[in-house]
């Protein structure tokens, strides 16, 4: 493992805006109140960003539910040319968008340009599904009666996004709203809100209507969020974070009965059997533990190998581990990124301690690296016990723990020791066993052979206790539709008009 800290600049894009957006307009907090946000690789302030109170969420859903039928009575082409004047927006100033990120948030600049392709797409895929809303009309069985079905948004929306990628996971769900029809107020997380800002801004550039997109940043998530999910106008919440948050925002929208997505936490299993391609393995491996420095919802939390193999891998997966370039994302070299505050360092590396206390070795990594930011170095354990926390609970930094196994059957079974159901991973070259682990794997995502599942083009999420609903595919657009069912009667047996 080697770091790097030789860069000290933290500017921004010239433009990047640091105001509240409501209403189509730009404005500081009621309160004047603002949020330092910080340089996770250096500790440095990047800018200070309007703080939102609870009024300010009040006027973004006012201004939601203003604009509600006017965006629901826009025809669908239009708002998918806007969509994807939004798409070639967000390209044309990809490096701006990719910059921000990784000054906010630490990721690797080159992680940062592939989260901007990547939630780029989101508005081009939905701007593509805009004018695909599809109904029905049919004769009801009996014969009596014509049955029609036609599909309208649900109304005003409110997102909360989390930190880990700050502009995909705003698109995920801002794209097939408004592609749906749906005004929407997002509140970005406190440690990230300059890219969902700076989007903001290009949407309202193509001319995405006034009071269509809202965002209202704050520190006090709970004060904004919770009047709006108890007003009656407010017609759905989606959120992506932990899954005791998602617990408490769906109590919270239960009296409103709201429609709720919820991509809530993870445990992925990375599963790879004794006749696994170990060199496309070891790839699959990398990518799907330390992209975005294993700060990711679908990050391999657990390495079950088969014993036969597990010297092999596990030290081909050190050696690869140790070669890592650590340092500021910012620096072009740079393949580790920091955590993304103190708070995150300490939890990683108190899960790496008692994992470590319980028996567990550490073969590269495991010590907390000097700052400035908060660096913490790729880190591969083997010999981890079954009751570690670090095999219980999401890492959520670059951290690989191993544990083998002897027989398929053993193999699944502690694939699904977990109350949480988001993404696995599996390399097998026997189709027969891979067709069965489709069958068999408690996950709403499987990647078979492949360390990457993300894609836009299908559907993004959990099961058990990662979540509820679908991000992303043809079932993305679903979750801000609803049915309405009109029965005719039969033309044919009508009585006549006199």
């Amino acid at each position: 493992m080697t770091l790097t800290h030789h860069t000290t600049e933290s500017e921004l894009p010239v433009d990047a805006p640091t105001q509240l957006f409501v209403a189509g307009r730009w404005a500081p907090a009621t309160t004047e109140k603002t949020i330092a946000v910080e340089n996770p690789a250096t500790g440095q302030v990047l800018a200070r960003v309007a703080d939102a109170s609870p009024e300010d969420g009040a006027r973004a859903l006012d201004a939601a539910a203003a604009a509600q039928q006017s965006w629901a009575a826009t025809t669908p082409r239009v708002r998918a040319n806007l969509l994807r004047a939004a798409f070639d927006k967000v390209i044309e100033r990809r490096d701006d968008f990719a910059r921000l990120i990784t000054l906010e948030m630490g990721k690797p600049l080159a992680d940062a340009h592939a989260e901007v392709t990547y939630g780029a797409e989101f508005l081009r895929w939905f701007a593509e599904e805009a004018v695909r809303i599809h109904g029905r009309y049919a004769n009801s069985p009996d014969g009596n009666s014509r049955l029609m079905v036609h599909e309208q948004p649900v109304g005003p929306c409110m997102f909360v996004t989390p930190w880990n990628f700050p502009l995909a996971m705003a698109t995920r769900k801002i794209g097939p709203a408004l592609a749906a029809g749906c005004t929407v107020v997002i509140k970005p997380a406190a440690l990230t809100p300059l890219t969902t800002l700076l989007l903001a801004d290009v949407l309202h550039q193509v001319g995405v209507p006034d009071g269509v997109v809202n965002v209202v940043p704050t520190s006090s998530a709970g004060a904004l969020v919770a009047p709006l999910l108890s007003d009656p106008r407010l017609r759905k919440i989606s959120f992506t974070g932990s899954t005791p948050v998602g617990r408490a925002l769906l109590r919270d929208s239960a009296d409103q009965v709201l429609r709720a997505s919820m991509e809530l936490g993870g445990n992925a299993p990375f599963l790879i059997f004794a006749d696994a391609d170990l060199d496309a393995a070891l790839a699959g491996a990398m990518i799907a533990k330390m992209r975005n420095t294993g700060q990711a919802c679908t990050a391999a939390n657990r390495f079950l190998v088969h014993a036969s193999i597990a010297d092999e891998f596990t030290g081909a997966l050190t050696r690869a581990m140790a070669a890592l370039r650590t340092g500021p994302g910012i620096e072009p070299a740079t393949q580790v990124g920091p955590l993304v505050d103190g708070k995150s360092l300490a939890a990683v590396h108190g899960l790496v301690e008692d994992a470590c206390a319980q028996g567990a070795r550490i073969r590269t990594g495991g010590t907390r690296l000097d700052g400035p930011g908060h660096f913490y170095p790729p880190t591969v354990l083997d010999q981890v016990p079954a009751h570690a926390d670090i095999l219980r609970e999401e890492i959520f930094g670059p951290v690989a723990p191993i544990v083998t196994f002897t027989t398929e059957e053993q193999a699944v079974a502690l694939a699904n020791d977990t109350p949480y159901g988001l993404a696995a991973y599996a390399y097998t070259r026997d189709l027969a066993r891979a067709q069965r682990l489709t069958e068999q794997i408690e996950s709403g995502m499987l990647g078979i052979n492949t360390g990457l599942v993300s894609n836009p083009a299908a559907p993004f999420g959990g099961i058990k206790q990662s979540g509820l609903g679908r991000e992303g595919g043809s079932e993305g657009i679903k979750e801000y539709l609803e049915s309405r069912y009109v029965a005719f009667a039969d033309p044919t047996t009508a009585t006549p008009a006199r």
